[in-house]
C-alpha cells in the first residue's frame, strides 16, 4: 500500500562536542549558518518535500530549538513597533515553517535508538528522517526525488554521495547494484565506518533517509554495534539482506551540492559558499574574498 509521507523525523540529541566551547551551552543545530540556524535549513528542505509534520529528537539543553520555531511574542511586538517588517517577516517565518513536535532521545544510545523514539509518533507509516549536520542546497533535489522513488518501489530509500575512498571510514557504505534508473541504485548491504580497505564501495549514505515503518521492530531487536551505539546502518543493513520483509533497501546517488555543518572546517566552507551565492552578501563578499586570497598566496 502507498502512503502519502507528511512526517519527517530530525534527530537533534547530539552534544555537539567538535565545536566546544560554543556548545557548551548552545546546540550544535543553532549555530548559524549565515544567518539562519543550521536546522531551520533542514526544516526548510522537509517542507519544500511536501513533510510539514516534523519531530525532533533531543536532548538535554536543547530548549534553543523549541523557542526559535515558537512564537516571541515581545520581540515580534518591537519589530511591528519600529517597522521592521521585513526582520518580522523573517522570524515569523521560523515560526510558521511546520507543525513541530519534540520528544527527548533520554539515554544517548545512537542514531538507531533515537530513530526508535519517533515510533508512537509516525505509527505504521513510510517516514523520513534528515540529520542536522547535513544541509543539502535549495536548488538541488534530493529529498523530494527519494520520496518518489519510495512511492514507486515501496522500499526503503537512502541518499548515496560517492566520496573519495579516504572518507569511507567516517560513513555508512553501501554495496550495490545497478537498476533500471541512472540515480537509483539497489543497496544489498551495509557496512558502517569501514576502513579504506574493507569499504565494498565508495557510495557513502549521507543524512537523508525515507523509511518503512517496520524498521522500528528491526531497531527494536538491533544490538549496539560501532562505538558501543545502536546504529542505523546495521538495522538497514538487515532490511537490505531481507527485501522480502519490506521491499528492501534503494538508493538515491546524489550529484548535487551539500554542506556538512558537522564538521568545523566544513561548516566554515558552508558559510562561505551560501553566502557567496546570497544576492544580499555576495556581490560585495565576492571581491572580498579575492583580495583576501592573493594576501594569502
Amino acid at each position: 500500500m502507498s502512503f502519502k509521507i507528511t512526517k519527517a523525523v530530525i534527530p537533534a540529541a547530539g552534544l555537539g562536542t567538535r565545536f566546544l566551547p560554543a556548545t557548551k551551552a548552545m546546540p550544535k543545530e543553532m549555530l548559524p549558518v549565515v544567518d539562519k540556524p543550521a536546522i531551520q535549513y533542514v526544516v526548510e528542505e522537509a517542507v519544500a518535500a511536501g513533510l510539514t509534520d516534523v519531530l525532533m529528537i533531543t536532548g538535554r539543553n536543547k530548549n534553543a530549538l523549541e523557542n526559535h520555531f515558537d512564537r516571541v511574542g515581545e520581540l515580534e511586538a518591537t519589530l511591528l513597533q519600529k517597522g521592521d517588517i521585513e526582520r518580522l517577516r523573517k522570524v515569523n517565518y521560523a515560526t510558521d515553517l511546520a507543525e513541530v513536535h519534540y520528544v527527548r532521545q533520554g539515554d544517548p544510545k545512537g542514531l538507531g535508538h533515537a530513530v526508535l523514539r519517533a515510533r508512537m509518533h509516525v505509527g505504521h507509516e513510510p517516514f523520513a528522517v534528515l540529520l542536522g549536520d547535513d544541509i543539502i542546497d535549495a536548488r538541488d533535489v534530493l529529498l523530494s526525488r527519494m520520496i518518489e522513488e519510495q512511492g514507486l518501489r515501496n522500499a526503503t530509500i537512502v541518499a548515496l554521495l560517492e566520496v573519495d575512498p579516504s572518507v569511507v571510514h567516517m560513513y555508512g557504505v553501501a554495496t550495490i547494484e545497478p537498476t533500471e534508473t541512472d540515480d537509483v541504485v539497489r543497496v544489498t548491504g551495509l557496512v558502517e565506518k569501514p576502513t579504506k580497505e574493507n569499504a565494498p564501495s565508495n557510495y557513502a549514505i549521507i543524512g537523508r533517509y525515507v523509511l518503512q515503518p517496520e524498521i522500528f521492530d528491526i531497531l527494536e531487536h538491533t544490538k549496539p554495534g560501532k562505538g558501543g551505539e545502536i546504529q542505523l546502518t546495521d538495522a538497514l543493513e538487515t532490511l537490505a539482506a531481507n527485501p522480502s520483509i519490506a521491499g528492501g533497501v534503494y538508493g538515491v546517488v546524489f550529484r548535487g551540492r551539500r554542506y556538512d555543518t558537522g564538521d568545523r572546517l566544513d561548516y566554515i566552507k558552508a558559510i562561505v559558499q551560501l553566502a557567496v551565492e546570497r544576492e544580499d552578501l555576495g556581490p560585495d563578499l565576492r571581491p572580498w574574498l579575492k583580495e583576501f586570497a592573493k594576501d594569502l598566496e
